[in-house]
């Protein structure tokens, strides 16, 4: 190695560490924002009302307005599931992974792809404050805990998944889960979410057109098992656009977000 090189080596070296500082920083940064939600998440649980009454009586609202509009499909739904054990064991697949991985699986491409990261990590935590003081201050019963003929597909299919029989938290952490959290239904508008960040990022056509039909297919899935009414997959959208419009805004009023600080590229002495 020549002199020339060893010093341009040492004029790297010095930079790239620099550059670690920063990043570990903002990894940091992200990993206690997941854990706000998560306690976010807990004080729901801990604060809301357990009260199965009201829950009961506004899951039965939601039921009389759908009927009202002849979109009341949860029961035909639900009993397919029911019917087909394949769909129903697939369903419940899907429903215990998706949410988490695909979401997370998202954000990480975002955080390593850089410009839209910020936008799209400030949405989905807007949205899900949302969700999460919709679930304080207005606790729903789900289909599967509404007498009436549904069935709670997760619970059937227990015994050959990692999931316990209260929802999709693992087994020996049913007691974590918010049963009466059905109203907006996250895992819709988290679904959404995926797709709207695959459109933003101008991504090919076919895997935006994927985007939309995981959204699509996690509707059907979260109703099919009796998680959730239509409404609550509806109304999970609607948090998901306006989290989305309001964080747009907010940044068209204010100083550009700093996307992630993409990596600079880092000059080489000329030997």
């Amino acid at each position: 190695m020549t002199q020339s090189t060893r010093a341009a080596a040492t004029a790297v070296e010095p930079s790239r560490s620099s550059r670690m500082v920063p990043a570990v920083r903002r990894a940091g940064f992200e990993i206690a924002l997941l854990g706000v939600l998560y306690i976010g998440y807990c004080i729901t649980r801990t604060f809301a009302s357990e009260a199965f009454a009201p829950a009961r009586g506004r899951a039965l609202d939601i039921l009389t307005f759908e009927k009202s509009w002849r979109i009341d499909i949860e029961k035909w739904l639900n009993d397919q599931f029911l019917a087909h054990d394949w769909i129903g064991v697939a369903s419940s697949y899907w429903y215990a992974t998706t949410h988490y991985l695909v979401t997370l699986g998202v954000l990480i491409w975002l955080y390593h792809r850089g410009a839209l990261y910020v936008t799209a990590r400030r949405a989905i935590v807007l949205a899900s404050m949302i969700g999460l003081t919709f679930y304080l201050l207005m606790p729903t019963a789900p289909p599967r805990l509404v007498q009436g003929g549904y069935h709670d597909i997760l619970s059937m299919h227990s015994d050959i998944g990692w999931w316990s029989q209260n929802g999709s938290s693992p087994k020996g952490l049913g007691d974590i889960t918010n049963d009466l959290a059905a109203f907006p239904s996250l895992h819709a508008g988290w679904s959404l979410w995926v797709a709207v960040v695959l459109i933003m990022a101008g991504v090919p056509k076919i895997v935006q057109g994927l985007g939309l039909a995981y959204a699509l297919m996690m509707t059907i899935v979260i109703v099919g098992t009796g998680n959730h009414w239509l409404v609550d997959a509806v109304v999970g959208w609607m948090v998901v656009l306006v989290a989305f419009g309001a964080v747009l805004a907010w940044e068209r009023g204010g100083p550009t977000p700093a996307a992630h600080d993409e990596p600079q590229p880092v000059s080489t002495p000329t030997p």
